[in-house]
């Protein structure tokens, strides 16, 4: 093996970690939330679960626009150790705070990393293959180790909080994050063409704002302030003001951080669309599955997070047979419509979650979710990647993540007010953090109360991922091909066919 081969691999090495680190660390609180909560704030405990999930999703929502632009200026390689330096001082401070406010706000900071780590490195990946030639194919390998890290996430949140406590949750990011950014900086060599571009700061400033009062909307609306308070039509009322603005400034800025012109391609209209409905959908599962295991149920918070090995073997499973799917015709209308309607299923067959459930069924039905998602894993990205011309690569990649996102967030926000309104009209007065204080028949009726509560959650993300399946459906792909987007002079982007690898 040349040393050139040796060390493209090790730089592919290096990315694979640094997605595994990243998806990880998304996951990796759900099975440590409560006893986050129970230590930081033991008051209102579950309650506060839905601002620390978010918090990191809010951040990394509203930087992707900006990583995608700051990419495609600068070169992924800068970027990307920009955002891996960013994380690992987020997940630092997060180890050592004392209070739910201090958590949130470094969760925060740390989340502004973080939305660069699995964008930018795809972005690295497939600059990689151009520069050599040679390498893991962007579906494949790295989302094989992504479905991973997204199912065994709480296997390891669970553990460290049970036997090492919940700070190491972040601290464990610190030595493998430290390789990475040493390995990164001496080792990846990518071309990047010197390119003199206004970075669209405003605008990313607006996509911040819009998707901030967004989601305060839906983390507020009918549980802090009712639904026709003064406070949630201000929000209201700057969401739209905001959005209007931001539309404005991407139609008339140079250099745009989202070009309005990309909504022209139909295949990546429809790949934002359907990465945000599975953005929504994965949340209302794993999260809320942690939750129920856990105060329903009982059981401990390593012990809930095995729950998710039937999903990791799923996603790994699917994952690794892409390729002969692949050799037996599969393109990527067959892998979205497939994935989806197995995720369907297997959300709406969650909706019938009881307080008696037996625990091998609700593997079974994390497993069907790990094959639905492992079909699904790589799939939008590429296609996205495929459909839209080489020099706005970071800002398509970057754009998926950024719905993605930013349909997890809203996700997280919209079932943490549905979960504690549904609680709350059964134990009036209730909360869900106190059920293990209580005992005989106010403690039997509070985790019936909260079930349902599960219950109505998972219908919403069942909900989701039907709508995932209609778009599935209705998504441009011709048969056997994938969408190469051209840029025109005047901005237009025309879809041109070609095979898919």
């Amino acid at each position: 093996m040349s040393d050139s081969a040796g060390r493209r691999r090790i730089c592919f090495a290096v990315c694979i970690v640094t997605i595994l680190l990243a998806v990880l660390d998304q996951n990796i609180v759900s099975a440590a939330t409560v006893p986050i909560v129970r230590d930081l704030d033991p008051v209102h405990g579950v309650d506060r679960i839905p601002w620390l999930i978010s918090a990191f999703a809010l951040a990394a929502t509203a930087a992707l626009p900006l990583y995608g632009k700051l990419s495609d200026s600068y070169g992924a390689k800068r970027v990307f150790l920009g955002a891996v330096a960013t994380f690992l001082v987020g997940s630092a401070l997060c180890g050592t705070a004392h209070t739910m406010p201090q958590l949130i706000a470094f969760r925060a900071l740390q989340g502004l990393g973080g939305g660069g780590l699995m964008s930018i490195t795809m972005v690295l990946m497939a600059q990689l293959r151009g520069a050599g030639g040679k390498g893991p194919g962007i579906a494949g390998i790295g989302a094989v180790i992504a479905g991973a890290g997204m199912a065994l996430g709480p296997v390891v949140g669970g553990a460290l909080a049970d036997h090492a406590g919940w700070r190491w949750v972040f601290y464990i990011n610190l030595p493998i994050g430290l390789a990475v950014l040493v390995l990164a900086a001496l080792l990846i060599h990518v071309p990047h063409k010197a390119n003199r571009h206004r970075i669209d700061y405003p605008g990313a400033a607006l996509a911040a704002a819009f998707s901030i009062a967004l989601l305060l909307i839906a983390e507020w609306g009918g549980k802090e302030y009712a639904w026709g308070s003064a406070t949630i039509l201000g929000l209201g009322a700057a969401f739209a003001a905001l959005l209007a603005l931001f539309l404005w400034r991407q139609a008339t800025a140079a250099e745009p951080v989202l070009p309005l012109s990309m909504f022209k391609n139909p295949v990546l209209r429809g790949s934002f669309a359907l990465q945000a409905m599975l953005g929504v959908a994965l949340m209302g599962t794993v999260v809320y599955i942690m939750i129920y295991l856990q105060i329903a149920r009982g059981i401990s918070a390593s012990d809930a997070s095995l729950f998710m090995i039937p999903m990791a073997v799923g996603l790994v499973g699917t994952g690794l047979s892409s390729g002969l799917l692949q050799k037996r015709g599969w393109n990527h209308r067959s892998f979205l419509r497939t994935g989806t309607t197995v995720n369907a299923l297997a959300a709406i067959s969650l909706i019938f979650t009881g307080v008696h459930t037996s625990l091998w069924l609700l593997g079974f039905e994390l497993l069907l979710l790990g094959v639905g998602f492992g079909l699904l894993l790589g799939q939008v990205l590429t296609l996205a990647m495929e459909s839209t011309a080489p020099e706005q690569i970071g800002v398509a990649t970057t754009g998926v993540r950024f719905f993605q996102s930013l349909g997890g967030a809203l996700g997280t926000a919209l079932f943490g007010t549905v979960l504690s309104r549904v609680y709350e009209s059964k134990v009036p007065g209730g909360s869900t953090s106190r059920i293990a204080r209580l005992s005989g028949a106010a403690h039997t009726h509070a985790v019936h109360a909260l079930v349902t509560s599960v219950d109505t959650v998972f219908a919403c993300a069942a909900g989701a991922m039907v709508l995932a399946v209609v778009l599935a459906v209705r998504l441009r792909i011709p048969a056997g091909t994938a969408g190469r987007g051209t840029t025109a002079p005047d901005g237009k982007t025309t879809v041109v066919p070609v095979r898919i690898k």
